[in-house]
């Protein structure tokens, strides 16, 4: 009998053995349980002040281009985050170096192409930081950035009268990115004909509800640019494709919606999409997609990084065609 149940004893620690010590009360393995609670972990303390998202601007031989950064902790010690350029979606960053009160860290070019890779350079100055950005072709520009705001609301929202931002006969209350407009009203309907410059309200806006009725052909790409720094997603996304935050309802690089709520191209497609602080919901098509999701900060596209403020509503005119029929806001108060 004994031989019998120490032999069952011997099974079930090599059963076991992968997950679980059968000395399970060692003081090591406390330990390792510790440490891989997130409640415990203690920031170091040459990354204090850096930990944070970032509303940055970029010198670009005297013209400013918006950018962001986000600066988390890891496990322990290790610093990783999120980047993103005045064009494209947010790229990860797997490990932010700090060293001597400078911090580092390399992205891979997105829609810039070539080869190589852009080095991010700076330090904390003062309750902001600065440094420089070196891209994958050699070009460096210096840089600024600030802590960005929380845009934490709280009450009930209250709505104003809404404002017909597109009236149905031209683009009064409206500016160009450009001089390349392709931007038309025929029939009531206000039409990007082709790739040119972007319209942008000249209206400003803090917290809203935007009701926008659209159209797009197919292998189209556009967007709507919530305060001119938050892009919804219009792309001509295949409806059995599974949704993500770079197609169709997306926030672009950010928030993914729970379904492809498109009508599909050549279609009228609405979105009713309520931003509040940095909270954000987006009806497609009588579906809700988005709930009441954080935005962490701004998109590639972005006018500015200036998140503490008002911003236009800006439709998107340097990718592909695109027709609106109703641009309607109602503003918070």
């Amino acid at each position: 009998m004994l031989k019998k149940y120490l032999g069952y004893s011997t099974l079930m620690c090599l059963l076991t053995a992968g997950m679980v010590s059968c000395n399970d009360d060692t003081p090591g393995q406390k330990q390792e349980e510790e440490i891989h609670n997130a409640a415990t972990q203690v920031v170091p303390e040459e990354a204090e002040g850096l930990i944070g998202r970032w509303n940055i601007t970029v010198d670009k031989d005297g013209k400013e281009a918006p950018s962001w950064l986000e600066v988390k902790l890891s496990g322990l010690n290790v610093l990783v985050g999120s980047f993103v350029a005045d064009a494209g979606s947010a790229r990860p960053v797997s490990h932010i170096q700090i060293k001597d009160g400078k911090f580092s860290f390399q992205i891979p070019p997105q829609w810039e192409g070539g080869d190589g890779f852009f080095t991010i350079e700076g330090e904390l100055a003062g309750e902001g930081i600065s440094g420089t950005i070196t891209t994958n072709k050699g070009n460096t520009f210096s840089f600024t950035g600030v802590k960005a705001p929380y845009l934490v609301r709280t009450g009930e929202a209250q709505w104003g009268e809404p404002i017909e931002l597109f009236n149905g006969k031209d683009i009064t209350g409206w500016e160009t990115s450009g001089e390349n407009s392709q931007w038309i009203v025929e029939n009531g309907i206000l039409i990007n004909k082709e790739s040119g410059a972007n319209l942008i309200s000249e209206q400003k806006f803090e917290d809203f509800k935007l009701i926008a009725e659209f159209r797009y052909t197919e292998g189209a790409n556009s967007g709507i640019y919530l305060r001119g720094r938050y892009e919804v997603q219009i792309e001509d996304s295949p409806k059995d494709r599974h949704p993500g935050s770079l197609y169709f309802g997306g926030v672009y690089g950010f928030l993914s919606p729970s379904e492809m709520a498109t009508l599909g191209p050549n279609e009228w497609n609405k979105y009713e999409i309520t931003l509040r602080g940095r909270m954000v919901t987006i009806v497609s098509n009588g579906k809700t997609i988005i709930s009441n999701q954080e935005i962490p900060g701004i998109t590639g596209g972005a006018l500015d990084s200036k998140e503490g403020e008002p911003g236009p509503i800006y439709l998107q005119g340097d990718h592909t065609a695109v027709e609106f029929r109703k641009i309607t806001v109602i503003p918070g108060r």
